[in-house]
């Protein structure tokens, strides 16, 4: 089919003037083949995929990085390299050998390779050998060292060895001194920043200056405190694990390059620590927060001391107060007491005054009607129950006695008198007999055998038998039982029976004494009756009491101290005093029903009780003072 230029543009080129164009065959439909670079534009589409650009800018920004790699300076060294001896290669600096001395570290890849380029150019053997200079064979030869350089810095992993030893880093930590304290930031922050190379983070504080907040402060020591380094040391290894000959000999060659990498990198990791110790302890910001924290500390301290000694003082306030109240409570309730005290005494000693005067009263009227007798023994007999009835009776009762003795006739008073005896005896009996059978209930319910019968000979010998052998005799109660079996051939008490009747009588004290009195009287009575009449009713002879008769007989008067001999014996002391000659026998006559030793033991029994009252009155005063 024939195209004329008329019709409709195509994408064929257009045919001259006289000339004609025609198709000759359908174009097949477009195919997409999938393309793979290699070599440079390999690279170049790395490149691309890594920086996100596009072909048209990866091309525009190659050109413009080659311009600029054009620009760079690489320093011409051949002086330095013909110096070097090829055999020491591994202790040479390789960026000095590229021409990189200036840029070091900090150099590309694209660099490098432009300096390793330019060096080969200018000094490799056959450039030099065209120029006619001299050049020596094989490895000895100084572009050795080029090749050597390039095949360290060239490969990443090698370049990184060799950067972690490189011979221009100082590894100097600034010392802990006044100097370092006064030019802090000028001392560490070159410091710092040559350091932060090795870290693994990319980002990594800076050290900042004395406006900068404390928590930055506080970051950045955090962040160099745990520093993660890349820095290793294999660069020094003394052997390669490559010259080993066999598989044992590369492992141990691996193992010793190990052990000295760890000594190297635990090394490194101290002397990181001691500069970030050194620089947190010169650090003027550190220590103007240390101040603060501690006068914050020393303030907090003081006000909690302050709230404690506020409380103290007011808990003891309080407690003062408290104490003050109770002090007043107790003293109103002392003198209450004491008033009642007080007014209960003048009540108690007008009715001794009056029990006083009706005794006495009674005691004259009954000596007045010759005692209510008409013969001695029944005198001597009334005389011990008027001594009973003035000790026993009650106020009331004397008063009521003495009415009707001193207002009747004799044999009314006598009537009155006889009716009150046989009222005293009959009340003491039943005292006595309920006494004794709350005794026998009691030995009863402790499943005890009832109590043998102990006649009047055996008790009057138990009696005496106690006061001979006091508490303390060895084998006591035996020696008791043996004692008035001695002198009783009919007694069969054994040692337990004896402290049975001992404890009963203990416990019966008052009627033991009035019985042991009556028993007294009888015995006495009947042995008046039995003397010659000569001697029967004597009145001019007194009557040996009970009391007496226990001193007569045992030295010693077991019975309770009554008022009358408490009072003789004071007025006996105050008679008597220190210096009388013979004091106690002249005390001890004062007070008939005692013996010497009952005195003597008596007076330091009152001089221990008022050394007791003085100790207590002392300590009750130390306690008001407080």
């Amino acid at each position: 089919m024939a195209v004329t230029a008329t019709d409709p543009p195509s994408i064929l080129p257009g045919a001259n003037e006289g000339e004609t164009t025609m198709v000759v065959k359908k174009l097949s439909a477009p195919l997409t083949q999938k393309v793979e670079p290699v070599g440079r534009w390999y690279e170049a589409y790395q490149n691309r995929l890594h920086s996100k650009h596009s072909v048209s800018q990866h091309s525009v920004e190659s050109s413009s990085s080659d311009e600029s790699e054009d620009d760079t300076e690489i320093e011409d060294n051949t002086q330095f390299l013909m110096s070097l001896d090829p055999k020491d290669w591994k202790n040479q600096d390789h960026y000095i050998v590229l021409g990189l001395e200036k840029l070091r570290y900090k150099a590309t890849e694209d660099q490098i390779k432009k300096a390793y380029k330019r060096q080969v150019l200018h000094h490799h053997p056959d450039k030099r050998k065209a120029r006619g200079l001299n050049v020596k064979e094989g490895d000895d030869d100084y572009f050795t060292c080029i090749t050597r350089a390039w095949e360290t810095l060239g490969v990443p992993a090698k370049r990184r060895s060799f950067d972690s030893v490189d011979p221009e880093f100082d590894d100097d930590v600034p010392s802990n001194n006044a100097l370092a304290k006064e030019k802090f930031y000028k001392v560490f922050r070159p410091i710092f920043e040559m350091n932060a190379r090795w870290s693994k983070k990319p980002k990594v504080p800076e050290l900042g200056d004395e406006n900068t907040p404390y928590d930055d402060v506080d970051d950045f020591y955090g962040f160099w405190y745990d520093f993660d380094s890349w820095r290793e040391f294999s660069y020094l290894d003394e052997e390669e694990k490559e010259k080993g000959e066999n598989r044992d000999e590369r492992r141990w060659i691996e193992k010793q390059n190990k052990a000295a990498r760890q000594k190297r990198k635990k090394e490194e990791t101290s002397r990181i620590r001691q500069l970030v110790d050194n620089a947190y302890a010169c650090d003027p910001r550190v220590i103007k927060f240390k101040e603060d924290e501690k006068a914050k500390k020393i303030a907090m301290k003081k006000a909690k001391q302050d709230a404690i000694k506020q409380r103290q003082e007011a808990e003891e306030k309080q407690r003062r107060d408290a104490e003050e109240e109770e002090r007043l409570v107790k003293q109103k309730e002392a003198d209450e007491i004491k008033a009642r005290a007080e007014v209960a005494k003048k009540e108690r000693e007008e009715q001794d005054k009056a029990f006083k005067r009706e005794k006495k009263l009674l005691m004259a009227s009954a000596k007045e009607k010759n005692y209510f007798a008409s013969n001695d023994d029944e005198r001597v007999k009334n005389i011990l129950d008027v001594d009973k009835l003035a000790r026993l009776l009650s106020l009331v009762s004397l008063k009521e006695l003495n009415e009707k003795i001193t207002s009747s006739d004799d044999e009314s008073a006598k009537a009155a008198y006889l009716c009150e005896v046989k009222a005293m005896n009959a009340k003491l009996e039943e005292e006595k007999r309920k006494q004794i059978q709350a005794l026998h209930k009691k030995k009863g319910s402790d499943g005890s055998k009832s109590l043998k019968d102990w006649p009047d000979v055996e008790l009057q010998f138990l009696i005496k038998a106690v006061n001979l052998f006091p508490a303390g005799t060895q084998d006591r109660w035996e020696v008791i039982s043996k004692f008035i079996k001695q002198h009783v051939s009919t007694s069969n008490k054994n040692a337990k029976d004896v402290l049975a009747k001992a404890k009963e009588l203990q416990k019966n004290d008052g009627f033991m004494k009035d019985a042991a009195d009556r028993k007294a009287f009888e015995k006495f009575n009947e042995s008046h009756k039995s003397a010659p009449p000569s001697q029967q009713g004597v009145p001019s002879e007194r009557l040996e009491s009970v009391a007496e008769q226990q001193i007569r007989q045992t030295g010693t008067n077991p019975a309770p101290w009554s008022a009358d001999e408490q009072k003789l014996l004071e007025q006996a002391l105050k008679t008597f005093n220190a210096s009388t000659p013979e004091r106690w026998e002249k005390i001890s006559e004062a007070v008939p029903t005692r013996s010497k030793k009952d005195c003597m033991k008596r007076y330091k029994e009152l001089c221990e009780v008022i050394k007791a009252k003085k100790a207590a009155l002392q300590e009750a005063a130390k306690v008001k003072k407080a």
